[in-house]
């Protein structure tokens, strides 16, 4: 590990000031993805920010029965939130599917938007890899695919975020609390992360210096049928191949009044499908409807041959997990 230099902020403008008086500068929250990151050398900033000691660890109510999370609240204590697990499941089901319990304890909200992609040829300094050396090529073009995109992906690059919880957030209309040298600013979560395009050296659209300081759930899905299902490789601590998150609410005669579905594991950000949102909106729900949006979304894809199963996988877990939500609303309730 190169040597650097260490700031521990105790207030956000302070933070602000602190990363953008130094070049090369990164905030350090939990820590779980940067600091491994910077062992291996892929991460080599020139100072880091610490923010854990930011007042930024508390959940609370916002009026219309919302929920604002800080973004120093750890995984742990927000998938455990009472109201995180009556009012929207998919979410601490996402945060639990994640990672180890060790790790979120120690990670953050804010930490987990923002961790970096798990593509082998990026963490390999052998490589070549745009995304962590603009124009120097991507590796696995050629190389090995399987875990990687087939949504959103470009020449450039092929990588996959990571992140369990934003795939939950995207289905929920989550909004972020964004700081910087330019004052506070509200950012819809699925505008965060950006497509590679010519460009998959930049992650977000935050800009420098700029500081996620709260996650905040809207009202307008809390209380409604949700959850979020992820297939991977092994049972606990692996990375999606892909997830689901779906929010479906039907009304009485069995059509579908309101409809949220987000992939994760498919694309270099979460990906809400919208697609198949107009498909389930209205329509009867059953599952050739379920069938038709998620083939209504994943028409887009241009898998490689490697990754080509994560299409129909893809579909029948989307499927699946509709059927799910679907089934709960409309079985008769148990007699006494």
């Amino acid at each position: 590990m190169k040597p650097f230099g260490y700031v521990r902020a105790r207030t956000v403008p302070e933070a602000i000031e602190a990363h953008t008086s130094a070049p090369a500068a990164r905030y350090l929250g939990g820590g779980t993805n940067l600091v491994d990151l910077m062992k291996l050398g892929v991460e080599t900033p020139a100072t880091l920010v610490d923010i854990s000691a930011l007042p930024l660890d508390t959940v609370e109510d916002t009026p219309g029965n919302g929920l604002r999370a800080g973004a120093g609240v750890r995984n742990s204590d927000l998938a455990a939130h009472p109201r995180v697990r009556a009012d929207w499941p998919v979410l601490s089901q996402a945060l639990l599917a994640g990672a180890s319990g060790q790790l979120r304890n120690a990670a953050t909200t804010g930490g987990n938007l923002l961790q970096r992609t798990r593509c082998p040829y990026f963490q390999d300094l052998a490589q070549p890899c745009n995304k962590r050396a603009p124009g120097t090529g991507c590796a696995a073009l050629t190389g090995h695919s399987r875990e990687l995109a087939v949504l959103g992906a470009s020449p450039s690059c092929l990588a996959t975020h990571p992140s369990d919880m934003a795939v939950a957030l995207a289905a929920l209309d989550a909004e972020l609390t964004v700081a910087g040298p330019g004052g506070t600013r509200t950012l819809p979560v699925t505008e965060l992360h950006r497509l590679p395009g010519a460009h998959p050296e930049r992650d977000t659209t935050l800009a420098p210096g700029e500081l996620i300081t709260a996650v905040t759930l809207p009202p307008a899905t809390a209380g409604a049928p949700s959850a979020y299902r992820k297939a991977r490789d092994r049972a606990s601590y692996a990375f999606a191949l892909v997830s689901v998150a779906a929010v479906l609410r039907l009304d009485p005669d069995g059509t579908v009044r309101q409809a949220r579905l987000a992939f994760g594991g498919v694309a270099p950000r979460p990906w809400r499908a919208l697609r198949a949102e107009d498909v389930l909106t209205g329509a009867r729900a059953d599952e050739e409807t379920f069938r038709r949006a998620a083939d209504a979304e994943l028409a887009q894809a241009a898998p490689r041959p490697d990754n080509a199963f994560k299409v129909p996988l893809a579909r029948e877990l989307a499927v699946a997990v509709l059927a799910d939500l679907a089934t709960a609303q409309t079985a008769p309730e148990p007699q006494p």
